[in-house]
This record gives C-alpha cells, sequence and structure tokens, in this order.
C-alpha cells in the first residue's frame, strides 16, 4: 500500500481537537438515557459512552461528562437505571439535553431503589455503582446490573453529530 491511500495523520492537542472529536464521530453509538433520584429529584442525562463490561458478574459502564451541570448528583448516584432508546424515543433527546424540562412536573414510575424510570425504552438496566474510574475530562462509572428489560424495536443512534435509527440488512 501506498501513502497516498491514507489521511495525513494527525496528534491530538488543542489545535486538533476538532477534527479528533471529528474521527471519534465516525463511531456510531447507541443512544441512552441515564436517570437517578438527584438532591431535588428526578434526573435525566443522555449519554451514548455506554458499553457492556462483563456478562459475570453484570457489568455496565458509562462516563458523564465532567462538564455537565448535573454530573455531581451522577457521579455521587449508589442507584441509577441506564435506558437504551429506541428510534421511536426521538423526543426524549430533547426532554433531557441542555436546558430541556427533563420530568418536568411529571411523577416517573421508579424502581425499588426509587430510581426514576423512562417507559418504553428498548433495554433498561437497574444499577448500584460498582466502581469510578478516570476517564480525563469524564468519570468512568462502572455499575453492577441488578436487573433489566428488554423489548423489540429499532434502536436510535448517534454518529457524526446527527440523530437516526438503523435498519437490519437483507
Amino acid at each position: 500500500m501506498t501513502a497516498e491511500l491514507f489521511d495525513p495523520e494527525r496528534v491530538p492537542g488543542p489545535e486538533t481537537a476538532r477534527d479528533f472529536r471529528d474521527a471519534l464521530g465516525r463511531f456510531a453509538t447507541g443512544v441512552t438515557l441515564v436517570t437517578t433520584e438527584g438532591p431535588q429529584g428526578p434526573l435525566g442525562f443522555t449519554a451514548n459512552s455506554f458499553a457492556s463490561v462483563s456478562l459475570d458478574p453484570a457489568l455496565v459502564l458509562w462516563s458523564p461528562a465532567r462538564s455537565a451541570s448535573r454530573f455531581p448528583a451522577f457521579a455521587a448516584a449508589r442507584h441509577y437505571a441506564i435506558h437504551i432508546l429506541g428510534v421511536d424515543q426521538f423526543a426524549r433527546i430533547a426532554d433531557f439535553g441542555r436546558g430541556g424540562p427533563g420530568f418536568g412536573d411529571s411523577q416517573p414510575l421508579r424502581n425499588a431503589e426509587g430510581v426514576p424510570l423512562i417507559p418504553g425504552a428498548l433495554a433498561r438496566f437497574d444499577c448500584e455503582q460498582h466502581a469510578t474510574h478516570d476517564g480525563g475530562d469524564h468519570l468512568i462509572i462502572v455499575g453492577r446490573v441488578l436487573r433489566f428489560t428488554l423489548r423489540e424495536g429499532a434502536p436510535l443512534v448517534f454518529s457524526q453529530g446527527a440523530w437516526g435509527g438503523f435498519a437490519h440488512g437483507g
């Protein structure tokens, strides 16, 4: 192979921050909504930084940004729920995004630990904080899955700064 087949290499840093973010955005991710009970009531946080860690024990992780206004409540949360959103739940992103109403005045259903729940998610993982790790400008939160739910449906996907759906091929 010749060098002409590759784009120029870059080193991550302040002058290439936008390019680095764009390169990371080439990886399509699912969209989750993480919920917990905060000091002033139920909170939600949209995140695409979700991954499975272990089947035995059942562990998952997510990584909230330290700069997020809701970060302190989620970093301290002993219990939380991770909801994997379906494409039919696109409106939930605006509800829980920056400046969105979140749960508003509604009284959400809650799990056994008192965590507020979002109905209709493709999957939900009720978690207890297992460990946290420094992740630079994010905190890596590992949760032990206490219970989970799942349903059929197409996932909501985020890639290259845009939201969309996923269709199975053939």
